[in-house]
């Protein structure tokens, strides 16, 4: 599915490469996660942040309208098609965490690394970053207790309808190249 998923967005991946280079000089994001059973692994978006001109530099201040409009509208994180491919990542699981949390995990918390991470997930259909982080800890432990095909398809069709249905898609969009957000 995955092989076919790019295969249908190539059309797409060419343009945002043409205009990641004049945007950025850069197309890619890549960063170290872990994975099932804590593996690590390298997950790959399209680069959505202007390079830090410091360590101090807010994430806001390298977020431009580009940057925007690629989170805003998922694409940024088409390319872990990619880590599906390699057998790193599946569809539907947890999002994947930096390895640097892998410490700080209790035994309950490292659960959600039962399962493969996800490009989306029961947290992310259900609040995403407007959850704490204990409840999107629960929220990847219940999918893991729970995973089944019915409920990735469930998660596949709400990821969806959020994606393309979100409150006045027209206007973020229109906002995000105005720099209002």
């Amino acid at each position: 599915m995955a092989i076919l998923l790019i295969i249908l967005v190539m059309p797409v991946w060419l343009v945002l490469i043409i205009i990641q280079l004049l945007v950025f000089g850069n197309i890619w994001f890549k960063q170290v996660r872990a994975g099932k059973n804590g593996r690590l692994f390298t997950i790959l978006k399209f680069q959505s942040l202007k390079a830090r001109k410091d360590e101090q530099q807010l994430e806001k201040d390298r977020l431009n309208g580009w940057g925007r409009f690629l989170r805003a509208s998922s694409l940024d994180e088409t390319p872990q098609l990619i880590n599906i491919i390699k057998g790193e990542m599946a569809f539907v699981g947890p999002r994947p965490l930096l390895p640097e949390y892998w410490e700080l995990y209790t035994p309950w918390q490292k659960r959600r690394h039962e399962v493969k991470p996800g490009i989306t997930g029961w947290a992310q259909v259900n609040g995403r970053n407007a959850l704490s982080w204990q409840d999107q800890f629960k929220q990847d432990v219940w999918y893991v207790d729970h995973r089944n095909l019915w409920l990735d398809a469930r998660i596949l069709f709400l990821t969806l309808k959020k994606v393309i249905s979100r409150p006045s898609r027209e206007n973020y969009l229109r906002e995000a190249f105005n720099g209002k957000n």
